[in-house]
C-alpha cells in the first residue's frame, strides 16, 4: 500500500534577492568603461594606432555587456505573477549567455584583425599610444576592483568581470606593444600580443558559457552531489528510511531548488519529518526551495491506517443502521376480555 503525501513550503519568496549593491557596481563599471572608450577612440585616431581603436571596440563590447548585466538585474527584480511564478530571475542567466557569446565573437574578430595587421602593419605613434594605454590600464583596474566588490556568484557579475579582465590585459598588451615599437620600431608585436590575450579571454569565456548553459539546462549545481545529499538526509534526519527521485537545479545564480520522494521509517510522521528534511537541505546544501513528497509508508503504519479506516467505516455503518431501523418498542396489552 502506498500513501501519497505532498507538501510544499511557502515560507519564502520566489522573488530574486538582487542586491542594489550589485546594480550599483555594474552601473559604475559601465559609466567608467563607456567614458574611457570615447577617450581611446580619440587617442587611436590622433596616434594612428589601430590597436587603440581595436581596443576601443573591445571596450564598446564590454560597456554593452555591463549595460546588459545592469538591465538584467533591474528586470530580475520584477515581482512574480500568475504566468511567471519565479518572476524574471532567468533573465540574468540569458544576459550571462549573451555575454559569453559576445566574448567568443570578440576573440574571432581580434584574431582576424591580428592576421590582417601582420600582413600589412601600419605606422603607429608610440608616445600617444603609450599614454592612452596607461590611462586605460588604470581605468580597467578601477572597474575590475569595483566589480569584485559585487557578488561573484552571479553569472552577470562573472560575465562583466571577464570582459573587464580582458580589457585590463589588453591595456597591458598595448603598453608593452607601445614600448617595443618606441624602442625597436617592430610593429608586429601589437597583433602578436593581441592573440595571446585572446587565448586568456577564450578560457574564461568557455567557463562562463558552460555555467550559463548548465543553469538553462537545469543541471545539478557543481557544488552539490546527489549521492552525498541522499546520504546526508538519510543519516541526519530521524524517520527517513529512503530518499529517491532527487532533482536539484538552479533557477538562476544562487537560487537552488529541489524535488524528492521520501520513504518514512516505522512510526515516523510526515508532519514532523518533512520540515526537518527541508531544514537539512537548506543548512547543508543552501537549497532554499524544496518540494518533498512522501510516496510510501511502512507496512505496519499502512495496516494501522487501514484498520482505523475500517473501524471508522464499521462505526458509521452501525450508526447509519440504527437510524434506518429503530428498535421496536413493546406495547402494553390489556387483559383479555
Amino acid at each position: 500500500m502506498s500513501h501519497d503525501h505532498h507538501t510544499h513550503e511557502h515560507g519564502h519568496s520566489h522573488a530574486p534577492l538582487v542586491s542594489t549593491a550589485n546594480e550599483r557596481v555594474v552601473l559604475t563599471g559601465f559609466v567608467l568603461t563607456a567614458g574611457f572608450m570615447l577617450v581611446e577612440v580619440v587617442g587611436g585616431v590622433l596616434s594612428g594606432s589601430l590597436a587603440l581603436i581595436a581596443d576601443a571596440g573591445h571596450m564598446l563590447t564590454d560597456a554593452a555587456a555591463l549595460l546588459l548585466a545592469w538591465v538584467g538585474f533591474r528586470i530580475g527584480r520584477r515581482a512574480s505573477d500568475a504566468r511567471r511564478t519565479f518572476g524574471y530571475m532567468r533573465f540574468e542567466v540569458l544576459a550571462g549567455l549573451v555575454n559569453a557569446i559576445t566574448l567568443f565573437a570578440l576573440v574571432i574578430w581580434i584574431v582576424w584583425e591580428a592576421i590582417q595587421r601582420l600582413r600589412s602593419p601600419g605606422e603607429v605613434l608610440a608616445g600617444p599610444m603609450l599614454a592612452v594605454a596607461v590611462v586605460g590600464l588604470l581605468v580597467n583596474c578601477l572597474v575590475f576592483w569595483i566589480l569584485h566588490r559585487g557578488d561573484q556568484s552571479h553569472v552577470n557579475i562573472k560575465g562583466a568581470t571577464v570582459h573587464v579582465l580582458g580589457d585590463l590585459l589588453g591595456s597591458v598588451a598595448a603598453i608593452i606593444a607601445a614600448l617595443v615599437i618606441h624602442f625597436t620600431g617592430w610593429m608586429p608585436i601589437d597583433p602578436i600580443l593581441s592573440v595571446l590575450v585572446c587565448l586568456l579571454i577564450l578560457r574564461s569565456a568557455w567557463a562562463l558559457l558552460r555555467s550559463a548553459f548548465d543553469i538553462l539546462m537545469e543541471a545539478v549545481p557543481p557544488d552539490i552531489d546527489i549521492a552525498v545529499l541522499q546520504d546526508h538526509v538519510r543519516d541526519n534526519v530521524p524517520g527517513v528510511a529512503a530518499i529517491d527521485h532527487v532533482h536539484v537545479w538552479s533557477i538562476t545564480s544562487g537560487k537552488v531548488l529541489a524535488t524528492l520522494e521520501l520513504t518514512l521509517a516505522e512510526g515516523a510522521q510526515p508532519a514532523q519529518v518533512v520540515p526537518e528534511v527541508k531544514r537539512a537541505l537548506a543548512e547543508r546544501f543552501a537549497i532554499g526551495h524544496a518540494t518533498v513528497e512522501v510516496v510510501h509508508m511502512p507496512q505496519a503504519q499502512c495496516a494501522l491506517e487501514r484498520q482505523d479506516s475500517e473501524d471508522a467505516h464499521t462505526h458509521d455503518h452501525a450508526h447509519h443502521h440504527d437510524h434506518d431501523h429503530p428498535h421496536d418498542t413493546p406495547q402494553a396489552s390489556g387483559p383479555a376480555r
